[in-house]
């Protein structure tokens, strides 16, 4: 698995729910959402704060487990998988993108980029040579060794990007990518995600922005932990049409 480019880059998840005890109360997060992202696929999750959007993105990213149902990358039923599989699973084929950036605060942009690498066993030399690249791909290849306070809020999240890349993931999962950028910054992050996309990369993203959303192949509504409409931007809406319909692990429709 070390240094392999994940193949395909499917999703699918099938009758998921997720429910959290607190304090003795019972949250169900998710409520049976079925899910299905082709290979290539684009789409936009939105909802209300609380209706299940960065959950339902964490349990298809391998960063949660659901209560019940199934979570399928690229045919492979995560059902089963230990801890350090899915760490693997995840390394090797899904890159994230998050609204609070989460890079090392006193490391460099380059070595921020270095760490998918790093946790494959990655040489020293070939890692640093494809965190280079990668920082080149998204227009920072000057700011490699700043720290990420010398860099602004669009830098941030560019190298950020730039380490969702550089492990040659087949899916990008981003939760809020443009939340925390004003509008010029955003912009050009959205330009680097539609690029990842041309190039084959499945993506699936999380927004609040229905601008932001319109730019996805088609745009998957929540509410209340479950999937409530889903549209295509310039054409009709379904309602409850679960996110594809597609089965999961490969079964036949």
């Amino acid at each position: 698995m070390r240094g392999a480019a994940c193949e395909g880059g499917s999703l699918s998840a099938r009758s998921v729910f997720k429910i959290y005890k607190m304090d003795g109360v019972e949250v169900r997060a998710v409520q049976g959402v079925d899910l299905y992202m082709e290979p290539g696929d684009y789409a936009a999750i939105m909802g209300p704060s609380g209706s299940g959007k960065s959950t339902i993105l964490n349990i298809v990213g391998c960063l949660d487990r659901p209560t019940s149902g199934s979570v399928c990358v690229d045919g492979m039923d995560t059902g089963g998988m230990q801890e350090r599989e899915m760490a693997a699973l995840r390394n090797r084929c899904i890159g994230f993108v998050f609204q609070s950036f989460h890079l090392l605060s006193r490391t460099s942009a380059v070595c921020n980029v270095e760490v998918p690498l790093l946790y494959r066993g990655m040489g020293r030399r070939e890692r640093r040579g494809l965190a280079l690249a990668a920082l080149e791909e998204v227009g920072l290849g000057h700011r490699a060794e700043h720290l990420p306070s010398q860099l602004s809020g669009g830098e941030q999240q560019r190298v950020a990007i730039a380490r969702a890349l550089v492990s040659r993931p087949r899916i990008i999962l981003a939760d809020e990518p443009t939340g925390n950028l004003d509008s010029r910054s955003g912009e050009g992050i959205l330009r680097i995600l539609d690029g990842a996309h041309e190039r084959g990369i499945t993506l699936l993203l999380v927004t609040h922005d229905h601008a932001v959303a319109e730019r996805a192949q088609r745009i998957i509504h929540f509410n209340d932990g479950r999937i409530v409409r889903e549209e295509r931007p310039g054409g009709s809406s379904a309602t409850c049409c679960q996110g594809g319909r597609k089965e999961l692990c490969d079964e036949p429709v």
